[in-house]
């Protein structure tokens, strides 16, 4: 029964813009009843190009351990990089001997259709411009997710100063205490506002953008390298 063995979910996506911080959430939601979640994700973009885009994805352990302990941030992530989030399991696809049957059947007695023609189109413009379109968006996320670490960072800097400044007049001042024999005063205020902890943001959107950035950059080296053996071929057949 398929609804008592729900293993993951299904998801299409544009270009394989699908590593967004509401995925990891519906993977952590789905990992609470299924220790194994698995997600299917199918770009009919690329599959008119001519590539069977199925992946099976699966969050990887370390990734899950630290999202669970908020530990995403500062120390506790100098173990994890972008690339250790998502692990994919391969995916073999196979028709039973009735379906295959059942295909020959369908097949047209031409040799030749117009599927064979397509693949021997040489603009591939409009693919590699949604591409870098995507890309170029991608890359202002990434300079977004550091403007906001150089701002905290700056905080933290004028708020270590501020915490120096006051911890050394502190002291001054219960050394002219001890001197008047007086009880010194603590050297921690938790009342004073900049021994608040500030809160450091996390670093999940920016490896996700990365991860993202990295996959266009692997489908226009892809479609690259398949354009120029179309023009191989092409100029192969000029001189013949």
């Amino acid at each position: 029964n398929v609804d008592n063995n729900t293993v993951g979910w299904y998801q299409s996506c544009l270009l394989g813009s699908f590593q967004t911080v509401e995925l990891i959430e519906t993977f952590m939601n789905y990992q609470e009843n299924i220790r194994r979640c698995v997600c299917i994700v199918y770009d009919p973009s690329r599959s008119s190009q001519g590539v069977l885009a199925l992946k099976a994805l699966k969050l990887t352990d370390s990734f899950m351990d630290l999202y669970r302990n908020n530990g995403l941030t500062g120390e506790k992530e100098k173990k994890l990089s972008w690339v250790d989030i998502f692990e994919e399991i391969p995916i073999k696809v196979s028709n039973s001997a009735l379906v295959s049957a059942f295909m020959k059947e369908l097949e047209p007695e031409s040799p030749v259709s117009q599927c064979d023609f397509d693949r021997l189109k040489l603009s591939t413009a409009p693919f590699m411009e949604r591409n870098l379109e995507f890309m170029i968006g991608c890359m202002d996320g990434l300079s977004s997710e550091q403007n906001k670490f150089q701002y905290y960072y700056r905080n933290l800097g004028r708020q270590q100063s501020q915490q120096q400044a006051w911890l050394q007049k502190r002291r001054q001042e219960n050394m002219s205490r001890k001197a008047a024999g007086e009880e010194p005063l603590p050297e921690e205020d938790p009342s004073n506002p900049i021994f608040k902890p500030l809160p450091e943001p996390s670093r999940l959107e920016g490896y996700l953008v990365t991860n993202q950035i990295s996959s266009y950059c692997n489908h226009i080296n892809g479609v690259a390298g398949q354009s120029f053996n179309r023009l191989y071929l092409m100029k192969a057949l000029q001189e013949d």
